[in-house]
C-alpha cells in the first residue's frame, strides 16, 4: 500500500483551515459524484478518494493523528500493540471506540456501493470503521449560482429551478448583494439509514450593468459632461436604476471626478432604509478645435495668469 496524501488529493495546503478543506472537498464531490459521472470508473475512483480524504482532514482529531504519522503509517500499521508510543496508543484505542468519528453522505456512500475505502485508511484508523458507519448518515450538500441583473438585486426577483424533479421557487429580496448565499435546508443529497438530506446553497451573481457600479449599499453612474458644463454648470437628466428620469445640477467648476450625492436612491437595506447615489463626473475634453475656439481658450488662459 503507498503513502495517500490527503492534502494533495485535496489540492490543499497543509496548513489549510477547517473552512478551505471543507470548499475544496464540495467543489470536488461535486465535479466528480458518481450522479454526474454514471459508468466512469476513473470519476467513481477520484471520488472515492477525495471522500477518504476528507473524512480524515475534516477530522481535527484524525488529522492530527495523520499529520503526526505522515509517511511513516506503516509502522503505526507493523508494530505490535504493546509498542505503541503511550500517548498514540490511547488516542488510537479512542479512534476505534469510534468516538471521534463524524460521516458524510458521500462517505458512507462510497463504502457501501463503491467497494469501500482504501486499506490504507482502514490500517490507519481501524478495521471497526465498516460497522460503524452503519449510524445515519447526512446527506452532502449541493452548491449552484444564480445570475441576476442589478435592477433585480435593488428591486427583487424570482426565479424556479428543479431539484429532485421538484419545481422550486426561489425569492430574491430587494437588496441582495454580489456574492450573497441562500439556504435552501433539504434540499442536497438524500441521507441515508434515516438520516437528513443535505442543504442547497445557492450564490447570487450580479451581471454587470453598462452605466451603475455597485459599492455596497450604493450606486455609482459615470456621467460625461462637456468642458464648458463643468466650468459653467448646468443641468444634465439621466435615468435611475429603475427607470425613473431625475435631474442633476453640476455645479460651475466642476472637477473630473467630482461625486454628485442624490440621497436614498441606491440600493435597499434593513427593509426600510435605502443607499445613495454618487454620480460621478466624467468631463470630456475636445480634441478638435476651431481657430477661434483656439483663441477664445488663449484669451481665457491669459486672463487666468493675470489674476494671479
Amino acid at each position: 500500500m503507498e503513502f495517500k496524501d490527503y492534502y494533495s488529493i485535496l489540492g490543499v495546503k497543509k496548513d489549510a483551515s477547517q473552512d478551505q478543506i471543507k470548499s475544496a472537498y464540495r467543489k470536488l464531490a461535486m465535479k466528480y459524484h458518481p450522479d454526474k459521472n454514471q459508468g466512469n470508473k476513473e470519476a467513481e475512483q477520484k471520488f472515492k478518494e477525495i471522500t477518504e480524504a476528507n473524512e480524515v482532514l475534516s477530522d481535527p482529531e484524525k488529522r492530527k493523528h495523520y499529520d503526526e504519522l505522515g509517511e511513516n503509517w506503516n509502522r503505526y500499521q507493523s508494530t505490535s500493540q504493546g509498542n505503541y508510543d503511550d500517548r498514540f496508543s490511547r488516542n488510537a484505542s479512542t479512534f476505534r471506540n469510534g468516538n471521534f468519528y463524524t460521516y458524510s453522505a458521500d462517505a458512507e456512500d462510497i463504502f457501501e456501493n463503491l467497494g469501500g475505502f482504501s486499506d490504507f485508511f482502514e490500517s490507519f484508523f481501524g478495521p471497526t470503521f465498516a460497522s460503524q458507519v452503519k449510524q445515519a448518515v447526512r446527506g452532502g450538500d449541493y452548491e449552484s449560482e444564480i445570475h441576476i441583473s442589478l435592477q433585480e438585486a435593488v428591486n427583487g426577483a424570482e426565479r424556479q429551478i428543479v431539484v429532485h424533479g421538484k419545481k422550486l421557487r426561489i425569492r430574491i429580496a430587494p437588496g441582495t448583494t454580489d456574492g450573497q448565499v441562500l439556504r435552501l435546508v433539504g434540499y442536497g443529497a438524500p441521507g441515508s439509514r434515516g438520516g437528513r438530506s443535505g442543504d442547497l446553497y445557492i450564490t447570487i451573481r450580479i451581471d454587470k450593468h453598462p452605466f451603475f457600479e455597485q459599492r455596497n449599499h450604493s450606486l455609482i453612474y459615470n456621467l460625461d459632461i462637456d468642458i464648458y458644463t463643468a466650468i459653467l454648470g448646468g443641468v444634465r437628466e439621466i435615468k435611475n436604476i429603475e427607470g425613473r428620469t431625475i435631474r442633476v445640477k453640476i455645479p460651475p467648476g466642476t472637477d473630473i471626478g467630482t461625486l454628485l450625492r442624490i440621497p436614498s436612491m441606491g440600493i435597499p437595506y434593513d427593509h426600510e432604509k435605502r443607499g445613495d447615489l454618487f454620480i460621478k463626473v466624467c468631463v470630456h475634453i475636445p480634441k478638435n478645435i476651431t481657430t477661434q475656439q483656439k483663441k477664445l481658450f488663449m484669451e481665457l488662459a491669459s486672463i487666468e495668469k493675470n489674476k494671479r
